[in-house]
């Protein structure tokens, strides 16, 4: 089978999203590490969590204090049918996040948030046409909790930040294929794309591995992770980035 990885952008890439191999959680209702305070692990109704609609933008018409709108600017060299050219000195524009419904999952509004200025925050492996490991990932921003446990390691590193890998699984058939391996790769040399010196992840000891979304101890050293700060429960792995 062809091994391909799709990133989490749009409603059709949640839908990859695969089951758990605990059937008690779920990624796609999971917000433990988002809402530090009340987030959960457990398995809920996806649709039971909507996005709400945003208020729409006041009019500048109706702003007797907003400045006048521009008017086009007149270019002596283009004909009336031109179009006008790029700006290569300009920044590009980052891509729009995706316009979600209002019945949208709140999982999903979460995993696309920061897509026009970061990037995408998840990736599914596919074997074939099927789903079997997911990854979460991000800023430290995106995930409160993340940035809550870090604050207890006062020797990290303080700057520049790392971005941070919240989950990485994969289904309990495709368990001992290296898929895993694979998917933190691909995100690893993404991230480094992006800008990011390095990234971290918090894994969790002492607990069934079907039960910790930040893998153990064991993985992150396999997949080239150094032990960054000394935990009985909640180690600190690190891993610099080219």
């Amino acid at each position: 089978m062809a091994i391909r990885i799709v990133d989490v952008e749009d409603a059709a890439g949640f839908g990859l999203i695969p089951p758990c191999a605990d059937p008690a959680f779920d990624h796609r209702t999971c917000d433990y590490w988002e809402d530090a305070d009340r987030g959960s692990k457990a398995r809920r109704s996806v649709s039971g969590l909507p996005v709400a609609p945003s208020a729409p933008k006041p009019a500048l018409a109706d702003n007797p204090f907003a400045p006048a709108p521009k008017a086009p600017t007149f270019n002596p060299f283009l004909d009336d049918d031109d179009d006008e050219p790029e700006n290569p000195f300009l920044p590009r524009r980052a891509p729009l996040k995706p316009s979600l419904t209002p019945d949208a999952p709140r999982k999903l509004a979460l995993l696309t948030r920061g897509i026009g200025v970061f990037g995408t925050y998840a990736k599914v492996l596919l074997d074939g046409d099927e789903a079997v490991a997911y990854t979460q990932f991000g800023p430290l921003s995106a995930y409160p909790r993340a940035l809550r446990l870090r604050d207890l390691y006062p020797k990290l590193p303080a700057s520049p930040l790392p971005a941070v890998i919240t989950c990485v699984a994969t289904t309990s058939d495709a368990r001992d294929r290296g898929l895993a391996k694979l998917l933190v790769a691909a995100v690893c040399e993404d991230l480094g794309r992006r800008g990011f010196a390095a990234v971290e992840a918090y894994s969790e000891t002492h607990t069934r591995p079907d039960a910790t979304s930040a893998a153990t101890p064991v993985f992150w050293e396999a997949v080239g992770f150094h032990l960054a700060a000394a935990d009985e429960r909640f180690p600190v792995y690190r891993r610099e980035l080219e």
